[in-house]
């Protein structure tokens, strides 16, 4: 092939994801990347939180259209916004390297969790940091914010918010560690971090050539981590309609991984934390959605449903 087409949202943080790809194909293979950029249903609906109107496949559905069209051969996505199944004739063709998947709060004036004031205005459209930031503080005044990463910090520094919440992934990426006075990174055993955050998913036609140029960003530790982390939430049949926090971390030849689900008001919820060799990880975030249905899990997360 001549050139790729990388379809892309158009926000910031997108843009780089594609662009990095991009120059890394480029160098690897050669050829001419080019990127077409489009706007998802879900950078258009700001003012309605996720939950309520449909998820994590708002960013993507127009990128797999475009696709199947012809139009791009790939798209790279945040992979924590990428939903388990996949069209017909598209494929999730690698996992790039991950980057550091914690969440991490931002504000202009309070320099942790613990320094905010009583009843402090946190911004975060998740559902799964609202539970687990109600878990550590009952007071917080959760508020739902939309948006891009700028716009959201804009809106901090405009005072609308005491503090909000972003993924530590995209901060790094686009370089906004200075951009606020304090930003405090959260332990994940603080905030137990999205499934598959921090990693890149390209998705791409189901044809040979293209996937065969694709295979030089498949990253083995990201693989084996987010392999355990979508399986858990396929099994448990959740996505960003409801709390649901895991993460897996490989550390030599061990991954460690945490998981819980609860109530979006964190009145209720499941918790744990283990340790596993690295050779069980194919099928274990299926056995941990399993002990968590033995726990109760699918009568909260309907619960969790209703709620919303």
């Amino acid at each position: 092939m001549k050139e790729l087409i990388i379809a892309t949202r158009k926000s910031q943080l997108a843009l780089w994801q594609s662009e990095f790809i991009a120059d890394f194909l480029e160098k690897t293979h050669h050829i001419k990347v080019r990127l077409e950029g489009f706007k998802t249903k879900g950078d258009v609906i700001l003012d309605t939180p996720l939950a309520k109107i449909g998820g994590k496949g708002l960013f993507t559905k127009e990128l797999e259209e475009s696709m199947l069209r012809g139009e791009a051969h790939l798209a790279v996505h945040s992979l924590k916004d990428v939903p388990s199944f996949f069209p017909k004739g598209l494929k999730l063709a690698a996992i790039s390297k991950r980057e550091q998947s914690n969440d991490a709060m931002l504000s202009q004036n309070y320099e942790n969790l613990q320094a905010l004031p009583k009843g402090a205005k946190i911004g975060t459209t998740s559902l799964r940091r609202k539970m687990q930031l109600l878990t550590l503080r009952s007071d917080l005044n959760i508020i739902s914010l939309r948006g891009n990463v700028n716009s959201r910090i804009e809106k901090l520094k405009k005072g609308e918010f005491d503090a909000i919440i972003l993924a530590q992934a995209g901060i790094k990426r686009l370089g906004l560690d200075k951009a606020v006075n304090f930003l405090y990174t959260f332990s994940k055993d603080e905030l137990i971090p999205a499934a598959a955050q921090g990693a890149l998913g390209i998705e791409s036609l189901d044809k040979k050539e293209i996937l065969d140029l694709l295979e030089c960003l498949q990253d083995k530790n990201a693989y084996i981590e987010t392999k355990i982390e979508r399986d858990f939430i396929k099994t448990l049949e959740g996505g960003c309609q409801v709390p649901i926090g895991i993460n897996a971390e490989l550390k030599d030849d061990f991954i460690f991984v945490r998981a819980v689900l609860g109530l979006p008001d964190g009145s209720e919820f499941i918790k744990e934390k283990s340790k596993i060799k690295k050779n069980e990880f194919e099928d274990y975030g299926e056995k941990l959605a399993k002990i968590f249905i033995e726990k109760g899990a699918k009568d909260l997360l309907k619960r969790a449903e209703k709620m919303i």
